[in-house]
This record gives structure tokens, C-alpha cells and sequence, in this order.
């Protein structure tokens, strides 16, 4: 949640606890003000935008890696931005499926998040782009199948819909652990 300060009364109290130049963190520290989550920074670096992909993924916990880049998707071009507070990354898709993703609470703030099966769904499609290699150990215990077909259908790519096939035909398979 964003919240605002008087300016006169900001320089008032500086000026009473006699400081005059300050750190970012120590001004949050003295206000009592708390610092943007990632999923905030990504929604408000490059609109319009929404976490999906590896990020969404991880926190569904469809993935088991921790991810440390905030993957979004936007519908302008793909970009990448490393800042001091993290490294955010945007994928372009096109306008007629940048759906699936709604408000949700993180981190003290309200921010555009792809539903699961969306999150999923998006990624699929780097996957059968060949931009992204398909992650082998995909958790799909979550995940409604009916809700990723109909996710994956607006994309209109036959390969997603073998990809869906192929992931939950591997999931079947007994896995052998070394």
C-alpha cells in the first residue's frame, strides 16, 4: 500500500533529529515506512503487466526452484531490467490472450498475478516457441486440467495442447529416484 507523508512535516522532524542527508533506508527506517515488494516494483516497472511465468510458478509451487528474477508478461516488447532492488524480466504476448490474471494481497500490497493455471499456460507457450527448455519436474497436483486447456486454447497453438498431453502423461510415470 502506498503510503504518503507531508513534505513539511517530513522536513520538519529531519530537521528536529538534526539530519540533514539521508539514506533511502534510513528515511523509510525514521517514517516507518516499509519498501515496495518485487511484485510491486514489476507491476509498476513496465505496464501493462502482470507476474506469471517462472515466478508465478515457483510461488504456486508448481516449480520447486527458488526464482530470484520477477518474470511478467506484457504485451510491449519483451525487455529485461537489472535495478539495485532486483532483476525484472517482461515477455511479450499478444493482447488477445493477456487475460487469466487478476488482483491478489502479496507483501502488503494489491498487484496483477496470473491465476495457476494461466501462470502455467504462458509458460507452455515459451516452451513450445523453443524459448524457454520445459521444466522436467513440474508439481501438477494443483493445477485443474479443464482451467490450463481452456487457458492454453486462446493461444491457438496445437503444440500447447500436446504439451498439456505430454506433461500429464509424464506424471503418470513412476520416476525413478538415484
Amino acid at each position: 500500500m502506498v503510503q504518503k507523508i507531508n513534505r513539511i512535516k517530513a522536513e520538519e522532524k529531519l530537521k528536529s533529529l538534526g539530519i540533514s542527508v539521508f539514506t533511502p533506508r534510513e528515511f523509510r527506517d525514521i517514517f516507518g515506512i516499509s519498501g515496495p515488494s518485487f511484485y510491486l516494483i514489476a507491476n509498476k516497472l513496465y505496464q501493462p503487466s502482470y507476474i506469471s511465468l517462472e515466478k508465478a510458478l515457483s510461488h504456486y509451487g508448481i516449480i520447486p526452484e527458488v526464482v530470484y528474477t520477477t518474470t511478467s508478461i506484457t504485451t510491449k516488447p519483451t525487455r529485461e531490467f537489472i535495478t539495485p532492488k532486483g532483476s525484472f524480466s517482461y515477455q511479450r504476448i499478444k493482447k488477445s490472450v493477456f487475460t487469466g490474471y487478476g488482483p491478489k494481497r502479496l507483501e502488503g500490497g494489491v498487484v496483477l498475478f496470473a491465476e495457476p493455471e494461466k501462470a502455467l499456460a504462458d509458460y507452455l507457450y515459451f516452451v513450445d516457441l523453443k524459448k524457454v527448455l520445459l521444466n522436467d519436474r513440474l508439481v501438477l497436483k494443483n493445477i485443474n486440467r479443464k482451467r490450463l486447456v481452456k487457458s492454453a486454447k486462446p493461444f491457438k497453438r496445437p503444440g500447447m495442447i500436446r504439451l498439456i498431453k505430454h506433461i500429464y502423461a509424464e506424471q503418470r510415470k513412476p520416476r525413478t529416484i538415484y
